[in-house]
């Protein structure tokens, strides 16, 4: 961890990263330490070796072992996609990401992507549904004709077009894809934690939600959501502290609080 950023490196180069239980659970046990460590302001997702992510091991399944976390089914694929913390994180993929791959960058608030990584859902050609994740983030992020594109034709697309599409926030040569990714981190690790905690969480229950303009539909009315927001927000001492060191022409010194 450094700056407030901490790196969570999938680490199975040798089988394209693919994931098995032990992955699962090292990704979920570090995303769980993340999220309660003070210090920790944002999350940086990455591969070793030129991949980001085959997916699961099709070896592990064959053999009939789970590949889910060690006792935390809950964490989702690679202890990851329906792990949720309220800090942002970031996936720096580094290379192929298909399938779980893919699955893996949708759970991720931003993507920093190589401009040779490819991305896609696959299973529909072998049978299968991106069950991830794919399936029910996929049209959430992307237009739905580009959704049903992407998890119909079972087509992979390049980072160039992901990016066009909305999947990716940046594409960078291969060399600068982890340095981009923790400027963007250490970018937002100087924000104020509570506001930006607050701001993510109320992005992603907006997105799920329904219409802004009337409280008519089933669910939570999201400007009661966003009134609850605002008020802790703006309560804290850290929105005291912001004008302060800005009338004071200084850095802000963040509590968290």
């Amino acid at each position: 961890m450094r700056d407030g950023v901490c790196l969570i490196t999938l680490n199975r180069p040798a089988a394209l990263n693919a994931v098995n239980s032990a992955l699962s659970t090292a990704v979920g046990q570090a995303l769980d330490q993340a999220a309660g460590d003070p210090a920790v302001k944002v999350v940086v997702v990455t591969g070793r070796g030129r991949a980001f992510c085959a997916g699961a091991d099709l070896k592990e399944l064959a053999a009939g072992r789970p590949v889910a976390a060690d006792g935390h089914p809950e964490w989702g694929f690679a202890g990851i996609v329906r792990h949720w913390i309220d800090k942002p994180v970031i996936a720096a993929v580094n290379g192929f990401a298909m399938g779980g791959g893919t699955e893996i960058a949708l759970a991720c608030d931003l993507v920093v992507a190589s401009s040779e990584a490819t991305f896609g859902l696959p299973e529909v050609t072998r049978g299968l549904i991106a069950a991830a994740g794919g399936v029910v983030r996929l049209q959430r992020q992307l237009p739905l004709k580009r959704a049903l594109e992407l998890a119909l034709l079972g087509e992979a697309i390049d980072a160039t077009t992901a990016a066009e599409w909305g999947l990716v926030n940046r594409v960078v040569e291969p060399d600068a894809v982890l340095d981009t990714a923790w400027e963007l981190a250490r970018t937002i690790a100087a924000n104020a934690p509570l506001s930006v905690r607050q701001t993510k969480r109320m992005l992603h229950r907006g997105a799920a939600g329904g219409s802004d303009w009337n409280t008519d539909w089933t669910g939570e009315d999201p400007w009661e959501a966003n009134a609850a927001a605002t008020v802790e927000v703006f309560s804290s001492s850290d929105a005291r502290e912001g004008p302060r060191a800005f009338t004071e022409k200084r850095a802000p010194r963040w509590e968290g609080r």
